[in-house]
């Protein structure tokens, strides 16, 4: 039995009201797909079955996002971040600093640094610079989220091994594509960040954390070798031809960053560490598959491609459109990219458009709505920039735009001029 279009549709929004109301995501979503499917006329049996054969199908994917914890856990407890970001400050100076914090953003995200961490890590930063150059809050806030955005889809991360898993893509390949939309958000980021300059409130010297060094902080160059071994491994598939699977290549590179910055018995703390990160992930993933199995079963694939065929639109923005719809909805640039790619990945590629083009214009897609308030970013970020909600609702059209900037620019290379590789 199929469900119907109005039953996968009811399913999604029951799921956006019940995280905007504060339920735990994977419930939500466990809620919506059992309500999408019933109203839809599948029988309970059928929208149960459907519900954990979506989840099952999160399997390998999760997995990977299990072994990607033994690399979270190194860079947020051997201050291996902290490092990096700190250095890459330092060394830019002061007049370009709040520049430096778009990148220093950019590269932890880019390394498998989870978002939050890396607000948790440079906002201090970020806000004592604004308050010694005179940028307010606002520019610094978007200093730091744009660039954690940008470095969002070129980054060994869950939404990366989604997108991977699901079009049976090399996670080198995904994030490699992610590179020319990425770029371009930094570019926006450092725009928007200079519009900002003198609007909003300007930060409080007196409330600044102001940092000092930390002798007990490894180098640099300890600091990077872990992530650098990580991304060797997963090219040894294009420069030699041997493939190195995720869940081999994340984990070692955790394990030898911890061996060079001279923390072997801390190990274990590490990984659990990173395991209790990879946790919520996790469970945010097994709802999404509930969700994801719903609208598998369901004719609304069936209703966008006759929808997009009947507009004479062309078939490869269905990516972009999947993209950012999910990540709205869920508000999770995970969620979404792993619903998207899932439910509407055969359907975009029955249009002639390539795996890493799909994959790329849906990750850029995700990246237009997953701040809104229903997620769990929104309210991190306020909390580690000292923003008030008001001030810090007013910061999302720009973090919108950074998204839908990059959303452009992959839609154009990968979409209208059909580059592939």
């Amino acid at each position: 039995m199929t469900v119907t279009t109005f039953g996968a549709i009811l399913g999604l929004v029951v799921a956006i009201v019940l995280i905007i109301y504060k339920v735990p995501p994977v419930y939500g979503m466990m809620v919506g797909a059992l309500v999408g499917g019933i109203v839809g006329g599948a029988s309970p049996t059928d929208t149960v079955s459907y519900m954990v054969s979506g989840a099952s199908g999160m399997a390998s994917g999760i997995m990977r996002i299990i072994a990607a914890g033994m690399l979270a856990g190194f860079l947020i407890k051997s201050g291996s971040a902290e490092t990096i970001a700190h250095t890459i400050v330092k060394k830019m100076g002061e007049k370009y600093a709040l520049l430096a914090v778009v990148l220093a953003a950019w590269v932890l995200q880019a390394v498998g640094t989870f978002g939050d961490v890396i607000v948790v890590i440079v906002a201090p930063i970020a806000l004592d610079i604004a308050s010694r150059t005179h940028y307010s809050r606002a520019a610094a806030s978007i200093a730091l989220i744009g660039g954690i955005h940008a470095g969002n889809i070129v980054s060994p991360n869950a939404n990366t091994i989604a997108l991977a898993e699901n079009f049976k893509l090399p996670l080198t390949t995904v994030m490699l594509g992610g590179l020319i939309p990425s770029a371009a958000g930094l570019l926006f980021s450092y725009i928007f960040m200079k519009i900002l300059r003198n609007k909003g409130e300007m930060v409080d010297p007196s409330l600044i954390d102001h940092t000092e060094s930390n002798e007990n902080l490894p180098s640099f160059g300890r600091a990077i070798i872990g992530p650098i071994c990580t991304i060797v491994l997963l090219m040894l598939r294009a420069l030699v031809g041997i493939t190195i699977d995720p869940i081999i290549a994340l984990p070692v590179g955790g394990i030898i960053g911890t061996i060079a910055t001279g923390q072997t018995k801390k190990m274990m703390d590490f990984a659990t560490t990173g395991i209790s990160r990879m946790s919520s992930i996790v469970l945010l993933l097994l709802g999404t598959g509930t969700i994801s199995g719903i609208i598998t079963n369901s004719a609304l694939k069936a209703t966008l491609e006759s929808l997009v065929q009947a507009s004479g639109m062309p078939g490869y923005l269905l990516a972009p459109i999947s993209g950012i719809v999910m990540g709205g909805a869920t508000a999770s640039c995970i969620a979404g990219a792993t619903v998207a790619s899932q439910v509407f990945g055969s359907t975009i590629l029955n249009f002639g458009v390539t795996g890493i083009q799909a994959a790329v214009m849906i990750h850029a897609g995700c990246c237009v709505f997953d701040c809104l308030p229903h997620g769990s970013f929104f309210h991190i970020s306020a909390g580690t920039l000292r923003m008030p909600i008001k001030e810090r609702l007013k910061v999302i059209p720009y973090e919108s735009l950074i998204g839908f900037g990059m959303t452009v620019v992959a839609t154009i290379v990968y979409g209208v001029m059909g580059f592939t590789f």
